[in-house]
């Protein structure tokens, strides 16, 4: 059995980094991992099959080259990233028991799944703010959403990931770890490094805190505000048909914003609030927000959109009657 620590940290020691983490999968379910891993790999096709499926339809099909699904390009690229984040030591762990991973390693993993969460909350906005030109100015949609704004706004949202999360892997490198080294997931997650830590992690509190209210955070209230609009805008409309057909063209996002927006705070509210919470609903909190949005955007936006259902189907029919 491995031991929950690398080595004792010397008593007059000041500062102590262990060299590997110990991940965790289901506590008191070991023998059941193997079983486990089934929907996690179901999940995980689904995500990797679906994500691409999206892309490949998007690039292929002409008429789908606007800003509309310029956004879904992005969104998609973005769950892609999150699911092969946690895809290599979560079923490592599942099929292999492999639990152990490398200080800097684990690091770089959190650094990577933070940013892309946070890359998944600006592409949510960006979609939000499309809907809104659409709707309430439709005449200017093509003029104020050019491909050359299309491309800065994508290049913001990795700047802006990367830059607010950059200082988080060194804020966590700073810190005196005790000589447990246990993390309660299958992934590395900065709320949960941190807690290992036995020095001050306040600066650590403080900062993610920042993060995630300046950037998840006001995207949220950015998105809610522009629905406000978006709704002010569709009630003026004069028919119900219309406003109707003007709602429906915001069905995928709203369901893609509370899959994403739900777990996430749910999640926070665990980490700051929930000591008592118990350690499966940690976990599974936990999945939820990172393997769920992928799994389910490309489901939603495949089933209610009929321009993205009708060019798979053409795809798929032209795979299956190639002249």
């Amino acid at each position: 059995m491995e031991q929950a620590w690398d080595t004792v940290p010397l008593v007059n020691s000041s500062f102590y980094q262990p060299s590997t983490f110990l991940m965790t999968g289901f506590p008191g379910l070991e023998a059941d991992h193997h079983w486990i891993s089934i929907p996690f790999c179901m999940f995980y096709l689904i995500a990797l099959s679906g994500n691409f499926m999206i892309l490949i339809i998007i690039k292929k099909t002409q008429s789908l080259h606007q800003p509309m699904y310029c956004f879904l390009s992005m969104l998609a690229v973005t769950d892609l990233g999150l699911a092969l984040c946690t895809l290599p030591t979560t079923l490592g762990i599942f099929w292999f028991n492999i639990r152990r991973i490398e200080f800097e390693a684990c690091l770089t993993q959190m650094y990577f799944i933070h940013i892309l969460s946070v890359m998944e909350s600006s592409v949510l906005l960006a979609m939000a703010f499309d809907r809104f030109i659409a709707i309430s100015n439709p005449l200017r949609y093509l003029s104020i959403l050019t491909k050359a704004n299309i491309i800065k706004i994508g290049l913001a949202i990795v700047l802006r990931a990367v830059i607010s999360l950059f200082p988080i892997p060194f804020l966590l490198k700073r810190l005196t770890y005790c000589g447990n080294n246990v993390l309660s997931h299958s992934f590395c997650f900065h709320p949960d490094i941190m807690k290992l830590a036995c020095t001050d992690i306040k600066v650590n509190i403080l900062y993610g805190l920042v993060v995630i209210l300046s950037t998840a955070g006001v995207d949220f209230v950015l998105i809610v505000l522009s629905y406000v609009l978006i709704i002010k805008t569709v009630v003026s409309l004069a028919t119900k048909e219309t406003c109707l057909k003007a709602f429906n063209t915001c069905v995928c996002h709203v369901c893609a914003v509370l899959i994403f927006f739900i777990p996430m705070i749910g999640l926070s509210i665990i980490y700051r609030f929930g000591n008592n919470v118990p350690t499966l609903v940690n976990i599974m909190v936990a999945y939820i927000y990172l393997i769920v949005p992928p799994v389910l955007n490309p489901i939603i936006y495949s089933v209610k959109s009929k321009q993205i259902r009708r060019a798979m189907l053409k795809t798929l029919w032209w795979k299956n009657n190639p002249i």
